[in-house]
């Protein structure tokens, strides 16, 4: 067995985990697992919300660690969690070949969620909340429409920026003089309605909330990160749009 390959394919793994929105002590637990799965006598799993850190035991006494430094954003995708947490508890139960193994990591990798799907859930939540918070038809009905914008935004602007924070305040700012404008042109709109449905969908309070959770059950390191990261996300947000109604 090429121990090196093997190693390589776990922190595939984990790191496809994290990127999904997975906790730190789920992804440590699942390649451990599977470590013990493929051989080995002990596994040891440090991962953070940047790295990971896998050191494996064999029965020879040989140790073998490899690192691998996280540079995916992360982001919430059930699906894809579902998928990984699946194929984690069917190698622990039996060794797949290694090949398999990898050929069912890259398909995971490739599922996402469709389009239609991305939007038409992006327009429900805005409009949704744009009325449960006050609003109108009016203010629904244009809260979906940026919606739209920021669901476009997200696929295909947000790779063109270096950090997920400076892309949110960009975000957050093309959408608010979008807003006002058509605010100060039409009388029944009430733009503070429409901005609160449309921010709804970019503040992080999944990640917010894993964050919190992670401190909870001892993996404070991550935890304190992802707070931070969070914070600062949320922070740029609230200054995109508070520059627009400035």
């Amino acid at each position: 067995m090429n121990y090196r390959e093997l190693m390589n394919l776990f922190l595939d793994f984990g790191e496809a985990m994290m990127s999904a929105g997975g906790e730190i002590s789920r992804t440590e637990d699942s390649i451990a697992r599977m470590g013990m799965a493929y051989g080995a006598i002990k596994t040891n799993v440090f991962a953070i919300t940047s790295s990971i850190v896998v050191t494996m035991t064999f029965k020879d006494g040989v140790q073998h660690t490899q690192t691998r430094r996280v540079l995916t954003s992360s982001s919430t995708d059930f699906q894809k969690l579902e998928a990984l947490n699946s194929l984690s508890r069917k190698c622990s139960e039996k060794a797949i070949p290694a090949n398999e193994l990898k050929k069912e990591i890259e398909e995971i990798n490739r599922k996402s969620v469709g389009n239609f799907n991305l939007y038409l859930g992006s327009i429900l939540a805005a409009g949704g909340f744009a009325m449960f918070f006050g609003g109108n038809v009016f203010d629904a009905v244009f809260a979906a429409i940026f919606a739209v914008l920021i669901c476009f935004m997200q696929q295909k602007v947000a790779p063109v920026f270096p950090n997920k924070v400076l892309f949110y305040f960009v975000c957050a700012l093309i959408t608010g003089f979008g807003i006002r404008f058509f605010a100060d042109f039409i009388p029944l709109l009430n733009s503070d309605k429409i901005i609160i449905g449309d921010i709804m969908l970019l503040i992080p309070g999944i990640a917010i909330t894993n964050a919190v959770r992670n401190m909870l059950i001892g993996d404070t390191i991550s935890g304190v990160t992802r707070l931070a990261e969070c914070l600062i996300w949320a922070g740029a947000l609230a200054c995109g749009f508070m520059i627009t109604i400035m």
